[in-house]
C-alpha cells in the first residue's frame, strides 16, 4: 500500500504490520454487537474508502476463510454460492460502488481496471528470478483470493469483461500464463475473449510463444507444478487448435473472431517452426529447447487425441501441420537430397522430427497422407529433408503405407515419360530410394526396382528414342550427385535399350565409370554378391570377398554346379576373380580328412580351368605347410571380437521394446522401437552378416547339422530370448487379441532379416536340445511359429536338400516340420508346441475373419496335436462333448508350472477347436496318423509294446474304420484301409532310398510334398505291418468265401493295382527311383501270405490258377531289375511257389492244377523257372515238405522236371554218369549253367570236356546262359561268379561248339527267328542282351580263324555287332561296364567298352579286306548303316572316354571304305590282328 493512511494495517509491538482483518477483529472484540452500531460502522467505513485510498491495495489485503487451504481442483470450481457471499467481497463490492459514484464512472469499469492492476501485482516476479510461465503457491492462494472477489463482482454486475480485457494487455508484460489460464478456466474471462480485445497481433503472438516455450521447458523439471503445467498447456493447444482450424461455416466471423483465428494459427506455426529449427540445428538432449520440443510434441498429441477437439478440426490441423513441416525452409536442392538423402533414413532421422510425424499420422488415413505428400510435392517448394524423412516413417510406422508408395511411384514414372516431366522422375528416384533403405518390407530393394522398372520390354521408356533419352539424360545428370552404389546398379543392370540405339547407353555407361574412377571405386571390384541396393560405403574388395566365397560355397554345396555368378566373374571381371576372390577362396588352411563344400568347390573350378595352375600348386603348398606347424605349434585359443558393444546397444533396444509391450502402446510407437532394433541388428552383426544380398531366391538350410558363427549364435539367442520375453510381459498384460502388432513387426522386420541364421538355430533347439527347453521357450517358439505362417508371403522359402530351383518350404512349416513324435521326449514337446499355437492363434485372430483364422492355423500342428493327444490320453479317445466357454484359454499357459495335459485337454474339449476338427483341412487323416505312427521308435515310445498294440487296434478297428470317408475313415472298408496302409509303406520305402541326409525324421512328415525319412525295415513298421498282415489275412477269408459262393474263382487281388498305379505314376523316372520302389514293394509282399499272388479256384474242373498280374510284373519289371542277371530273388520265388502249393491243395486235383499253372509259367513268364532253378537246392527241401504234409503222392510232374533238370546239372559235375536231359532243352541249359556257377571249384574246364557228348540242342542255350551271365559278372561282380571264370567257361563252350561244327552265330544275328532262344532271352533282363555285343567281342581271341573264313554270314554278323557296340557306348548304356571296370584291379582290360572297341574296330580293318567276296552278299544293308557309326578315329589311342560324345556328328570313313573297298578287291592271305 502506497503511505500508511488511515486504513493501512497498523504496526504490532514487534514491528508486524497487522491486516485490515486482525484490525476489525480487534474493534468488534471490545465492543458488544448490536444491529444499530453494525449500520454505524459501515457507513463509517464507506466514508473512509473515499477519502484518498488505494482500492487495488485493499483487495490485496483481503483474505477470505475460503482461502487459506486451496488446491488445484478447487481453483477449478471457485464458482461455489459461499463464495460469492464472502463478507469481504460485499465490503469490496459497497466500496467499489461509492468510489464509482464519486468519480462519475461505471462501477463495471472501476472494478475492472481494480482487478487487472492487483492482477498485475500479483504476477510480478521478483528481482533475481528466472523468467517463468507458472505462478508460485502463494501467488496462486492470493490470485484465488482475488478472482473471489471477481466472481461476487460478475454475480452483481459489478464487473466488465471487455474493460478488464483491455486493462490485462496494458500490463501484459507482467502477465503470467498460468494467471490466464485461471481466468479461462474460472470463467472470469475466456482467453478466445482476451486474444479478441487484443491491440497488436504480433505482441501477442511473441508473448504467447514465449510462455509457452517457457511452459514446455518447466514440464521436463522434476516438482510439484509438472501436472499444472501439462493442464495448462494441453488446454490452451486445445483452445489453439479449435479456433485456428474451425469450419468457415461454423460460426460468421466478425472481424475480432477473424483477429482470434489469425493468433491462435499464428502461434501453432510459429511453436513448430521454433521446432522445427531446433531439429535442424541438431541440439543436444540435455538443453532446454531439446525439452521445450519434447514436451510440445507429446502435449499435442495428447490434446487432439483426447477427444476435445473434433476430428474434422483435428485432421485439418495435421493437414497444415504437415504441409508447414514439409515446405519448411526449402534451402535443399534435388541434387542436395539425392547426395544427402542416406543420412534421413527412419534410423538415422532425429528423433524428434519422427515423433512428430508418427503423432500427425495418426490423424489422417494412409490415403489422405500420401495424398497429401503428393499434393505438397506438386504445389510448393519443400525441404527434401523434411520430405523424405516423412517417407521412411510412413513406410515404417503405417501398415498399409509400402503398397500406397508403390502405386504413387507407379504413377509419377507413367505421368514423367508421359510429359517428359523431370520433376516427377527426380521424385519417383527420390522416393524409392528413401523407401528402399528401409528395407525389404517396406519396398523392394532400388536394384530390383531399377530392372524391373528399366530393364524389360515392359519398361516405362520402351523402345521410344525420345522417352530413351529423356531417361539416360537423366540418369547423366545425377551422375555427379550420385552415390557410388547407385551407379554401379546402373552398370550392372542398365536400361533396356534396342540395339540401334546403343550408342547413347554407351554414353552414359562411360560417364559413370569416369565417375567411379574419380571416386576410386572400380566396377569390376564389385563383389559378386554385394548388395547393391542399400546406400551404405562402399565394402572394400579384401572384406566384400570372403562373404562372396561363403555365399559361392553355399550355392554350389546345394546345386552342385559353379555359381553362373562366379563363371560370370571369370570372365567379364576378371581382376576382382583374380586378385580378391580366388585369394580368399583359397586361404591356406588345414585341409580336412573328408572333402567338406569349400574343398569339392575349389576342385571343380580347378577342373573347369578357373583357377591358374600356379595359384593352384601354391594354395596346396600353403596347406600342407599349415598342416605341418599344426602338428608343432599348440593350438591358441583366440578370443573374439569385440562385439560387446554392439550387442549391448542391441540388447538396450530390445529392452526398450519390452518396456513398450507391457502397457498399450500405438503401432507407430511399436514400429519405431522395431526399426531401431532392426538397425542395431546390423551393427551387431557386421556388414558381412546382414547385407540383404542373396543370390537364390530360397534359403538354404542344413537342418541335420545346422551351422552358425559364434556371433550369429549370440545375435540369434538375444532375439529368442527377448522375443520370448516380450510374450510373457504382453501375456501378463492383455490377451493375445490385445497385444498389438509387436510379435509379427518383430517377425517381418528383424527375423526376417536373419532368417537363415534364426532357422539353423531353432534347428538346434528344436532337435538335440528341445528336451531342455522351458516353458516359455515352448510358448515363445511357438506363438513366433504363428507369426511366420502369417508373413509368409513377404518371407523366403526355405530348401533343405531340393535345388535351388524348386519353390521349397515357407518358414513355417520348416519350424513345424522340426517337431517330431518319435519317442516320449519329443512327443511331449510337441503336444506343448501345439497347443500353444493353436491356443494363441485362436485367440490372436478369432475376431477376423474366417479365412484370415484359418491360415493363421497350421494344419499340420492341429494334426501332430490330435495324433498325440488320441496316443497318450485314453479319455481323449472318448466321444466329445464340446464346452461352451467363452475364450480359449491362454492364461494358464503363460504360468511357469503350467499344467499341459489340463491345458491340452480343456484345448481339446473346447467347441472352437471342435469345430476345427471337423474342417477337411484340420481333421487327422488315416493316412495323416499312418505317417506319423511310422516315425515312432518303439524302444523310446511312451507306449509300452503291449498298449501300443492296443492302441493300434482302436484307432484302425475303432476310429478309422467305421468313420465316414468325408471325415477321413472308410465306411467300414477294410480294403480301402488296406490300400492306404500299403500305399503309405510304399512311400516311406520309397523316399529311404533318395532322401538325403537333410531330410531328418519327422521332418515335413504331413502333406502330398512332404515325406518322412525312415527305412522300411526298421522296428516302428513292424508293428503297422503285422497290423496289415492281419487285415490281409481277414481279406483273404473273406475273398475265399466269395469264390465258393460265386461258383467261380475271385478276382484279382487289391495289392497289384495299387502298385501297377505307382509304376505308371513313375513313368521315365530314373532307374534308381524304380528300383527302390519294386524293392520296397518285395518287402511288402513277402510279408503278406503268399495266396494273394493266386486267385482263388473255383469249384469246378482244375485249372491253371490265375497269378496273372504276378506273372506279368515279374516279366515286365522285376526281370529288368534284378541284381542276378534276370532272376528273381529267393524270397520271391519261394514265396510264389509255396503260395501255389497252398492254393492248389485247397483244390479238387493239386498235382494237375499245379502242372497246369507251371506248363502255363513257361510261356508267359519264364524267368520264374529259370530262378526256381537257380535256387533249387534251397527251395526243394521247403517244397518237398509241404507237398509231403498235405498230400501222399509225388511231386507233381513240372516240379519233377525241374528237379530232375538240376540232378543233372549236379551229376554233370561229378563223377556220376548224367542222366538224359529233360524236356525242353533250355531247362538242361539252364540247370547246367547255374550249377557252374555255383561250383566251388575255380576250374571247370575239365568237366566242361564232356559238353562234346551233349545234345546240340542243350549247348545253344547253355552258351546264351554264359554269355548273360558273363555280361551280368562285368555289371554286379559283388554277387556274380568271378568275370574271368565266366570268360573261360564261354571260351570252353564256344570251343566245343566249333569242335562239333555247330553254327552259334544266329545268337548274336538281328534276324534271328529261333523261338527258344528268344525264350531265353526273356529270362534275362533286357540291358543284359543289349549288351550283348559286348560278349561278343568280349571273346574275339577265343574265335577259330578257319571257322571265321568258312563262314559267309560273320562279317555282317561282326559289323552289326560292331554298330550296336558304338551306339551302346553313346547311349551310355556300357557306363556301368566302365565303372566296375575302373573300380577293379581284376576287371580292368576285361571289360572296358572303350578299350574293346578299339580292338574291334581295329579286327574290322584287319579282317575285311580277308573276307572273300561272298562275303558282302549281304552287306547292302550293313555298309550304309557305317555312316551313323559315331566318329572314333583321328588318333583313338590319344582319344580319352569322354572326349568321344564331343565328335557324336562325324562319321567313321575307314570302317566304311574298308567294306566298300572289299566288295572289289581278292581276300589276302594273312590272319588278322586279334587283339
Amino acid at each position: 500500500m502506497s503511505g500508511a493512511g488511515p486504513l493501512g494495517a497498523a504496526p504490532d509491538p514487534g514491528g508486524r504490520r497487522r491486516s485490515w482483518s486482525e484490525l476489525l477483529a480487534g474493534r468488534v472484540k471490545r465492543q458488544k454487537y448490536s444491529p444499530e452500531r453494525e449500520q454505524q460502522v459501515k457507513e463509517a467505513a464507506v466514508h473512509l474508502l473515499t477519502r484518498h485510498q488505494n482500492l487495488n491495495d485493499l483487495l490485496l489485503e483481503v483474505e477470505g476463510p475460503l482461502c487459506k487451504k486451496l488446491c488445484l481442483s478447487q481453483l477449478m470450481g471457485c464458482d461455489a454460492p459461499e463464495a460469492h457471499t464472502s463478507p469481504s467481497a460485499s465490503f469490496i463490492g459497497s466500496a467499489l460502488q461509492a468510489q464509482a459514484s464519486q468519480l462519475g464512472v461505471a462501477v463495471g469499469a472501476l472494478a475492472a481496471g481494480t482487478v487487472a492492476s492487483g492482477l498485475e501485482q500479483i504476477c510480478r516476479t521478483p528481482q533475481g528470478c528466472c523468467h517463468t510461465a507458472l505462478l508460485t503457491s502463494e501467488q496462486r492462494k492470493r490470485l484465488s483470493s482475488l478472482l473471489d472477489i471477481v466472481q461476487y463482482l460478475l454475480a452483481n454486475n459489478m464487473f466488465c469483461r471487455l474493460s478488464f480485457c483491455q486493462e490485462l494487455w496494458k500490463v501484459q508484460k507482467s502477465l503470467l500464463l498460468e494467471a490466464v489460464w485461471y481466468l479461462h478456466s474460472q470463467k472470469t474471462v475466456s482467453l478466445p475473449e482476451l486474444l479478441e480485445s487484443c491491440p497488436s497481433v504480433q505482441a501477442v503472438v511473441h508473448w504467447l510463444c514465449r510462455h509457452l516455450r517457457l511452459l514446455c521447458e518447466q514440464m521436463e523439471a522434476s516438482g510439484q507444478d509438472v501436472d499444472v503445467a501439462g493442464v495448462l498447456l494441453s488446454d490452451f493447444v486445445q483452445i489453439l487448435v479449435l479456433r485456428g482450424f474451425q469450419e468457415n461455416s461454423d460460426l460468421k466471423r466478425n472481424v475480432e473472431q477473424e483477429k482470434t483465428v489469425q493468433i491462435a494459427a499464428a502461434v501453432l506455426e510459429r511453436m513448430l517452426a521454433f521446432a522445427l529449427d531446433a531439429v535442424a540445428a541438431g541440439v543436444q538432449e540435455s538443453s532446454s529447447a531439446h525439452k521445450a520440443v519434447r514436451s510440445w510434441t507429446a502435449v499435442l498429441s495428447r490434446s487432439l487425441w483426447c477427444g476435445t477437439v473434433p476430428a474434422a478440426s483435428a485432421r485439418r490441423f495435421a493437414r497444415h501441420t504437415l504441409t508447414q513441416i514439409l515446405t519448411h525452409d526449402p534451402v535443399l536442392k534435388v541434387a542436395d537430397a539425392i547426395r544427402m538423402q542416406r543420412e534421413w533414413s527412419f534410423a538415422r532421422a532425429h528423433p524428434l522430427l519422427t515423433v512428430m510425424y508418427r503423432k500427425l499420422f495418426v490423424l489422417l488415413s494412409p490415403e489422405e497422407l500420401v495424398g497429401l505428400l503428393q499434393e505438397v510435392l506438386e504445389t510448393h517448394e519443400v525441404n527434401w529433408q523434411h520430405v523424405l524423412s516423412c517417407v521412411s516413417v510412413l513406410g515404417v510406422c503405417v501398415p498399409e503405407a509400402p503398397q500406397l508408395v508403390r502405386d504413387w511411384v507407379a504413377r509419377l514414372l507413367a505421368c514423367a515419360f508421359e510429359s517428359y516431366d523431370r520433376d516427377s522422375l527426380a521424385t519417383a528416384f527420390l522416393v524409392v530410394r528413401q523407401a528402399a533403405l528401409e528395407g525389404p518390407s517396406v519396398f523392394p530393394p532400388y536394384a530390383d526396382w531399377f530392372k524391373v522398372s528399366f530393364g524389360s520390354t515392359r519398361a516405362c521408356h520402351g523402345c521410344n528414342k525420345k522417352a530413351l533419352v529423356f531417361l539416360l539424360k537423366f540418369l547423366s545428370d545425377l551422375v555427379p550427385f550420385e552415390a557410388p552404389r547407385y551407379l554401379q546398379v546402373h552398370l550392372l543392370h542398365p536400361p533396356l535399350v534396342p540395339s540401334k540405339y546403343r550408342l547413347l547407353l554407351t554414353d552414359y555407361v562411360a560417364l559413370a565409370k569416369t565417375r567411379l574412377a574419380d571416386l576410386k571405386v572400380s566396377i569390376e571390384n564389385t563383389g559378386l554378391y554385394e548388395d547393391l541396393s542399400s546406400a551404405g560405403d562402399i565394402t572394400e574388395p579384401h572384406s566384400q570377398a570372403p562373404q562372396d566365397v561363403e555365399k559361392a560355397i553355399v550355392v554350389f554345396e546345394h546345386t552342385g554346379k559353379i555359381p553362373a555368378t562366379v563363371m560370370e566373374a571369370s570372365i567379364f571381371r576378371r581382376p576382382y576373380y583374380l586378385s580378391h576372390f580366388l585369394p580368399a577362396l583359397l586361404a591356406p588352411r588345414v585341409l580336412p580328412e573328408v572333402p567338406d563344400p569349400r574343398v569339392a568347390f575349389i576342385e571343380a573350378l580347378r577342373r573347369a580351368d578357373k583357377i591358374p595352375p600356379s595359384l593352384y600348386s601354391t594354395y596346396r603348398q600353403a596347406c600342407s605347410a599349415a598342416e605341418e606347424k599344426q602338428h608343432e605349434t599348440p593350438a591358441v585359443l583366440v578370443e573374439p571380437g569385440c562385439a560387446e558393444e554392439p550387442l549391448g546397444a542391441l540388447q538396450a533396444a530390445l529392452g526398450a521394446l519390452r518396456a513398450a509391450v507391457a502397457e498399450p502402446t500405438p503401432h507407430d510407437v511399436i514400429s519405431a522401437h522395431v526399426t531401431v532394433i532392426s538397425g542395431r541388428l546390423s551393427a551387431a552383426l557386421g556388414a558381412s552378416q546382414d547385407d540383404g544380398s542373396f543370390e537364390i531366391p530360397t534359403v538354404q538350410l542344413d537342418v541335420v547339422a545346422p551351422r552358425l558363427e559364434q556371433q550369429e549364435a549370440q545375435v540369434v539367442d538375444l532375439l529368442l530370448t527377448s522375443f520370448c520375453q516380450n510374450l510373457m510381459v504382453a501375456s501378463s498384460f492383455a490377451p493375445p487379441e490385445r497385444q498389438g502388432p509387436w510379435a509379427v513387426l518383430f517377425v517381418r522386420m528383424v527375423f526376417a532379416r536373419v532368417l537363415p541364421a534364426v532357422l539353423a538355430r531353432l534347428c538346434q533347439l528344436l532337435g538335440s536340445q528341445s528336451s531342455s527347453l522351458r516353458a516359455t521357450h515352448v510358448l515363445g517358439l511357438a506363438v513366433l511359429a504363428v507369426h511366420l505362417r502369417e508373413s509368409a508371403s513377404i518371407l523366403p522359402h526355405v530348401a533343405t536338400c531340393a535345388p535351388a530351383s524348386a519353390k521349397g518350404l515357407s518358414a513355417a512349416e520348416v519350424l513345424e516340420g522340426l517337431l517330431t513324435c518319435r519317442t516320449a521326449t519329443s512327443a511331449l514337446v510337441c503336444m506343448k508346441f501345439c497347443t500353444a499355437a493353436i491356443s494363441y492363434a485362436l485367440c490372436k485372430f478369432s475376431s477376423k475373419s474366417r479365412d484370415i483364422l484359418y491360415s493363421s492355423l497350421s494344419p499340420s500342428l492341429i494334426k501332430k496335436l490330435q495324433f498325440v493327444v488320441l496316443r497318450l490320453f485314453s479319455e481323449a479317445r472318448e466321444t466329445v462333448c464340446p464346452e461352451v466357454t467363452a475364450d480359449v484359454p491362454w492364461d494358464p499357459l503363460c504360468l511357469q508350472s503350467a499344467d499341459w495335459k489340463r491345458a491340452v485337454l480343456c484345448l481339446w474339449k473346447h467347441r472352437a477347436f471342435q469345430e476345427l476338427l471337423k474342417e477337411k483341412e484340420f481333421g487327422l487323416t488315416y493316412r495323416d496318423w499312418l505317417q506319423l505312427e511310422l516315425e515312432i521308435q518303439p524302444e523310446m515310445d511312451a507306449l509300452p509294446d503291449t498298449e501300443r498294440r492296443d492302441f493300434h487296434q482302436w484307432a484302425i478297428r475303432q476310429h478309422f474304420l467305421p468313420e465316414l470317408s468325408a471325415a477321413g475313415g472308410f465306411g467300414g472298408d477294410l480294403e480301402a484301409a488296406c490300400s492306404a496302409l500299403v500305399e503309405v509303406l510304399l512311400d516311406a520305402g520309397q523316399s529311404s532310398g533318395h532322401t538325403g541326409p537333410s531330410h531328418p525324421a519327422g521332418l515335413w512328415s504331413l502333406g502330398p510334398s512332404q515325406s518322412p525319412s525312415l527305412v522300411l525295415g526298421r522296428a516302428g513298421n513292424w508293428d503297422l505291418r503285422c497290423r496289415l498282415q492281419e487285415m490281409v489275412a481277414d481279406l483273404e477269408l473273406d475273398r475265399a468265401s466269395v469264390a465258393v459262393r460265386a461258383q467261380a474263382p475271385s478276382r484279382g487281388h487289391f495289392l497289384f493295382g495299387i502298385f501297377h498305379c505307382r509304376l505308371q505314376a513313375l513313368g521315365s523316372s530314373s532307374r534308381l527311383l524304380k528300383e527302390q520302389v519294386l524293392l520296397t514293394w518285395e518287402r511288402l509282399l513277402l510279408s503278406l501270405p503268399a495266396s494273394i499272388l493266386f486267385t482263388s479256384p473255383g469249384p469246378g474242373e482244375p485249372t491253371a490258377l490265375d497269378c496273372d498280374e504276378f506273372l506279368h510284373l515279374a516279366d515286365s519289371e522285376l526281370r529288368n531289375f534284378s541284381s542276378l542277371g534276370g532272376a528273381l530273388s529267393h524270397g520271391l520265388t519261394a514265396h510264389f511257389f509255396k503260395g501255389l502249393l497252398s492254393v492248389c491243395l485247397r483244390g479238387r486235383d493239386p498235382p494237375r492244377m499245379v502242372d497246369l499253372t507251371i506248363s502255363a509259367c513257361h510261356t508267359r513268364c519264364p524267368v520264374i523257372l529259370a530262378s526256381a532253378l537257380l535256387w533249387w537246392p534251397r527251395l526243394e527241401p521247403v517244397l518237398s515238405h509241404q507237398w509231403a504234409t498235405s498230400s501222399l503222392g509225388p511231386l507233381p510232374q513240372e516240379l519233377r522236371r525241374l528237379q530232375e533238370g538240376w540232378q543233372r546239372a549236379r551229376s554233370f559235375l561229378s563223377l556220376d554218369t548224367a542222366p538224359p536231359a529233360p524236356d525242353p532243352a533250355w531247362v538242361s541249359a539252364a540247370a547246367l549253367h547255374f550249377a557252374i556257377q555255383q561250383a566251388v571249384k575255380e576250374d571247370t574246364r575239365r568237366d566242361l570236356k564232356k559238353l562234346d557228348c551233349e545234345r546240340e540242342e542243350v549247348l545253344l542255350p547253355l552258351l546264351l546262359f554264359s554269355l548273360l551271365g558273363l555280361l551280368s559278372s562285368h555289371l554286379t561282380p559283388h554277387e556274380a561268379i568271378n568275370p574271368q571264370k565266366a570268360l573261360d567257361t564261354c571260351a570252353e563252350i564256344l570251343g566245343c561248339l566249333d569242335r562239333r561244327r555247330v553254327p552259334w552265330l544266329l545268337l548274336f544275328h538281328t534276324t534271328r527267328t529261333d523261338t527258344e532262344l528268344r525264350h531265353i532271352c526273356r529270362m534275362a533282363a533286357d540291358r543284359l542282351v543289349r549288351l550283348l555285343p559286348v560278349a561278343f567281342y568280349s571273346l574275339l581271341a577265343h574265335f577259330d580263324r578257319d571257322i571265321l573264313r568258312g563262314e559267309a554270314a560273320f562279317l555282317g554278323v561282326a559289323v552289326d555287332m560292331y554298330l550296336r557296340l558304338v551306339q551302346l557306348f553313346v547311349a551310355g548304356e556300357t557306363s556301368p561296364l566302365s565303372a566296375v571296370t575302373l573300380g577293379s584291379q581284376q576287371l580292368q582290360g576285361e571289360g572296358d567298352p572303350f578299350g574293346l572297341i578299339t580292338k574291334a574296330r581295329l579286327f574290322l580293318l584287319q579282317w575285311i579286306p580277308q573276307c572273300s567276296k561272298t562275303s558282302f552278299l549281304n552287306m547292302e544293308e550293313v555298309v550304309p548303316a557305317t555312316r551313323g557309326i559315331v566318329f572314333i578315329l583321328k588318333s583313338m589311342s590319344l582319344l580319352k572316354p569322354e572326349e568321344l560324345l564331343a565328335t557324336s556328328k562325324e562319321v567313321d570313313p575307314e570302317v566304311s571304305a574298308a567294306l566298300l573297298r572289299g566288295q572289289q578287291a581278292e581276300p589276302l592271305d594273312c590272319e588278322p590282328l586279334l587283339f
